[in-house]
């Protein structure tokens, strides 16, 4: 579960600097969604320790 939730920041975040490279609607959003979600990762990587 955890190793699914990095899979889909990466992702996530791919896509963003797409959308923002091609100057299209959302790529903020999905930025902080992307980022936030390897955040939370590595939080919990972090504490798991």
């Amino acid at each position: 579960m955890i190793l699914k939730l990095k899979y889909f920041g990466f992702s996530v975040t791919c896509f963003a600097i797409l959308f923002k490279l091609l100057s299209w609607q959302y790529a903020d959003k999905l930025l902080i969604a992307g980022l936030g979600s390897l955040g939370i990762y590595y939080l919990i990587r972090i504490f798991k320790k």
